[in-house]
C-alpha cells in the first residue's frame, strides 16, 4: 500500500524531496516543513501528483 510521493516547495516550486506514504491510512496530501536549497531556508513542501 505504500507509494513514493514527490514533495515540491510551495514558494519556488522546486521538487526537492521524495518520500513514501501509506495511501490507505493517509489519503490526504502530505505537507512537511523541509529545507529549500534555492531559497536557503525552511519552507512548506507539499505532495505533488
Amino acid at each position: 500500500m505504500r507509494v513514493v510521493v514527490t514533495l515540491a516547495c510551495t514558494e519556488c516550486g522546486d521538487r526537492n524531496y521524495t518520500t513514501t506514504k501509506n495511501k490507505k491510512t493517509h489519503p490526504e496530501r502530505l505537507e512537511l516543513r523541509k529545507y529549500s536549497p534555492r531559497l536557503k531556508k525552511y519552507t512548506i513542501h507539499r505532495e505533488t501528483r
